[in-house]
């Protein structure tokens, strides 16, 4: 959608539901966030899980229990209305995708944002490497893999990997470049054969869209903010919420504020 330069641009179209589709190349230069919700009795050991797996689940902000608003990341905003769409998880499995967590909502859930790689796209661009996803109008292609993640409390499970290809001399740029900006998942966490990390079909993303790999590209792996929906399969919590992959909560927070920073 055009006109969506910042993040109250983008939670206001999704508050009216005219934006409902993936967030990928929206408002250029805001920090975006992947969102789990759960109910309090299990919000310990959820953190405890991204305090030990930070690469894949970096801590932006923590809501307190029934409080939709995440002050830290963007005052004033509602995590029940600002994202494209959502997912609502029973016993670990998927029972709805409203875009709008209104009828949903309960005063016990605690909000977690976790960065997103779709942050550090922005200084891809600017850095003149070609996204693919982007550049194909589709949405970024994700994939489960046999890497585990630490386990904590009742939480476990394996990584969730996103995906872009690049040829070789892009992607020693491109790791500089994400390096530096460990809460939007930092470096890559693999390059070339994706066998070697359990992914038997590249063109068969879980969740996401295929996207054309060109002669002398290889692709390139990043972890996931997905990996905490993996996590919920794996857990099964009586109830959870996150977002839709693909369709994130963009914040107040640019991607320079994030340089080297420590996480929550």
């Amino acid at each position: 959608m055009t006109g969506l330069v910042d993040g109250v641009a983008v939670r206001a179209a999704c508050r009216a539901e005219t934006l409902i589709g993936p967030t990928p190349g929206l408002a250029p230069g805001c920090v975006q966030a992947n969102l789990v919700l759960l109910p309090r009795d299990w919000a310990f050991d959820f953190m405890l899980f991204c305090h030990r797996n930070p690469q894949p689940c970096p801590l932006l902000d923590v809501t307190d229990p029934g409080d939709p608003e995440p002050k830290r990341v963007a005052p004033g905003a509602d995590l029940r209305t600002d994202l494209p769409k959502y997912r609502i998880w029973e016993h670990g499995e998927l029972v709805a995708e409203p875009t709008n967590l209104l009828a949903h909502w309960r005063d016990d859930l605690v909000g977690f944002l976790i960065g997103c790689s779709f942050t550090f796209e922005n200084a891809l661009l600017e850095a003149g490497v070609t996204v693919r996803h982007i550049e194909q109008g589709v949405n970024v292609p994700m994939y489960r893999t046999n890497v585990p993640c630490i386990s904590a409390g009742r939480f476990r499970g394996q990584m969730v990997v996103s995906m872009r290809p690049l040829n070789p001399e892009q992607t020693e740029t491109v790791t500089r470049i994400c390096a530096k900006l460990p809460l939007a998942h930092g470096a890559p966490v693999h390059v070339g054969d994706p066998a070697r990390i359990g992914i038997a079909d590249i063109a068969k993303p879980d969740y996401g869209d295929p996207v054309t790999i060109h002669a002398g590209e290889q692709p390139v792996f990043w972890a996931c903010g997905v990996t905490p929906q993996a996590a919920l399969l794996a857990t099964r919590p009586p109830f959870a919420i996150t977002h839709a992959p693909g369709h994130m909560f963009v914040t107040d927070q640019r991607d320079s504020d994030l340089l080297m920073t420590s996480p929550v």
